[in-house]
């Protein structure tokens, strides 16, 4: 599998692989790219292949061989990349931790809140001189949802057509002091990456939406044992195939085009006048704020 730079080819489809899903399986017409930002490497390479007769953009969240930590993870530097790409549309692949009866170990859940339970993140493009105030008053796109759950009914998955996924730092999981009161906030699971990529994919412009894996209860269930990693791979090796099998159907089934509100979510949201805009600043976020602001060259994108 040749590395190459970046080239003009459109990428329109984007998947974020968590922990267990380090590569795609059924891809053809592989390349990687190696991919510069001005916030510093991504995770990896990007590997790019044709799926279902899409070209598809593949990155392993925690890099090949789960080498960062959940604070470790580039997430700027992610999805700047996937939005250099033309990545339209993000699938996110994440485990999770069930923190309600009815999800069990093994289910699928497509959540459609976030909770930002995070410390020591950054999760905004925006600063160095230009603000923004993008709205996440709904995090996920609604229309890339509605594709994951057709898809995972295809699939045969037992899905959860909604839930809010609390966003914990990481990386030990929770006492059971913070997992009894987590379920009294009455959220669905627990995991340490997805509102964090929510957020950045919303600035980008992108639509953004998860897979999220229930692979264990956390550790308030009363009847089972406190989550270790050892049982958390163990109900990942089952269910990651079907992940998979979900992205292959909801490929095929997203829209060539989209009708969503996620492609003009900057819209009317950047505060700074352009004449007050540091041109570095302006030139690093070309990606992100070219089709509202004029960048160096003049052009507008």
């Amino acid at each position: 599998m040749a590395k190459s730079t970046m080239k003009s080819e459109k990428i329109g489809i984007g998947v974020i692989g968590g922990s267990g899903l380090y590569a795609m399986d059924g891809l053809s017409k592989i390349r990687t790219v190696r991919i510069s930002t001005p916030f510093g490497k991504p995770s990896d390479d990007y590997i790019i292949g044709t799926l279902e007769g899409r070209r598809v953009a593949f990155l392993p969240r925690h890099g090949r061989g789960h080498r960062l930590l959940p604070t470790e993870i580039n997430y700027r530097a992610n999805i700047y990349g996937m939005k250099k790409l033309g990545v339209e549309s993000i699938i996110s692949v994440s485990a999770v931790g069930s923190m309600k009866e009815e999800i069990r170990p093994g289910d699928i859940v497509i959540p459609d809140q976030f909770y930002d339970h995070t410390r020591h993140r950054e999760s905004t493009f925006f600063g160095n001189g230009i603000v923004a105030h993008a709205g996440m008053a709904d995090p996920v796109c609604p229309n890339l949802c509605s594709v994951l759950i057709q898809a995972g009914s295809n699939v045969k998955a037992k899905v959860h057509r909604r839930g809010t996924y609390l966003c914990m730092e990481g990386p030990q999981f929770s006492s059971r002091a913070e997992s009894l009161i987590y379920r009294t906030w009455n959220v669905d699971v627990i995991g340490m990456t997805n509102a964090t990529e929510a957020k950045l994919a919303r600035e980008a412009e992108i639509c953004y939406s998860t897979i999220a894996l229930a692979t264990d209860y956390d550790c308030w269930h009363h009847s089972e044992e406190a989550v270790t990693v050892e049982a958390v791979l163990e109900v990942m090796k089952q269910n990651i195939e079907t992940s998979k099998a979900m992205i292959r159907e909801a490929v095929r089934l997203l829209p060539q085009s989209r009708t969503c509100v996620c492609s003009e979510a900057l819209r009317n949201t950047i505060m700074t006048p352009e004449k007050l805009m540091p041109a570095k600043t302006r030139s690093a976020l070309a990606p992100i704020i070219g089709k509202y602001v004029k960048v160096k060259t003049g052009n507008r994108r």
